[in-house]
């Protein structure tokens, strides 16, 4: 796997535990220690699958769908269903 570079990780990582925080009301570190381990970040991470192209937005979106159903993959932003 070719690993997405870290600069592009480490603004990620700020971002999305900062929206996780907000989300539910934790300090950063505490938001950014639920988003390491997750499966969103693990595909975040690798690079072939370009999920950079995504906002910080949509890739919290994905972590919520995986805090949610088990799978970020169920988020909009993936399953690519048309919103009416």
């Amino acid at each position: 796997m070719t690993e997405t570079t870290p600069t592009i990780m480490q603004n990620f990582d700020s971002e999305v535990s900062r929206l996780i925080a907000e989300s539910r009301g934790l300090d950063a570190l505490e938001a950014l220690r639920l988003f390491l381990p997750s499966e969103t970040r693990l595909m975040l991470l690798d690079d072939n699958l370009k999920m950079w192209h995504f906002s910080p937005l949509a890739v919290f979106d994905m972590w919520e769908n995986e805090q949610a159903t088990g799978d970020p993959r169920n988020s909009l932003y993936l399953r690519g269903d048309e919103i009416a």
